[in-house]
């Protein structure tokens, strides 16, 4: 529901733009498209590479690799997959929950989802293009080390740890 008041919203902007002023509208959706022009191609390669890793791989397998008990190994593992898997929220969120019920750890979990959101390692070439290798990387990292603590604080907080 909250998507379709956001779409509505942008075309009662869209609208009200058109009508303040035709031409700076028309140039900004030129050059909107243009963008996704340039990123369409390696955005496909994303969404192909991660459908086939989500093909592949099934929600029991990943929860016996990062199940409660995997303790530390088991978090750094879902942190490294977090880190280079791509998924919309919409679809990691659900995932999460049927991991917790296939047995995975809640630690692992969050750090699974923590890297996820925040870590961008498929998309890091397009990241790069747009803000430089300097602070992709280091807003990579410090995303990474963030969703360590964020491991370690719901492992706290669980009695995981």
């Amino acid at each position: 529901m909250s998507v379709i008041i956001l779409y509505a919203l942008m075309v009662g902007l869209l609208t009200l733009s058109w009508i303040k002023n035709r031409q700076k509208t028309r140039i900004a959706l030129q050059k909107a498209f243009k963008a996704l022009e340039n990123i369409l191609p390696e955005f496909l390669i994303v969404i192909v590479l991660v459908g086939l890793l989500l093909a592949l791989i099934n929600p029991q397998f990943i929860s016996s690799l990062i199940g409660q008990d995997s303790g530390m190994w088991g978090t750094f593992l879902a942190l490294l997959v977090g880190a280079i898997t791509l998924i919309p929220g919409f679809v990691a969120f659900p995932t999460a929950a049927m991991l917790l019920v296939e047995g995975a750890g809640y630690m692992q979990i969050g750090g699974f989802i923590s890297s996820l959101m925040m870590v961008g390692i498929v998309t890091f070439p397009v990241e790069k293009r747009f803000f430089g290798t300097k602070i992709s990387l280091l807003r990579n990292v410090s995303a990474f080390l963030f969703s360590i603590l964020v491991a370690i604080g719901i492992g706290f907080v669980m009695g995981e740890l």
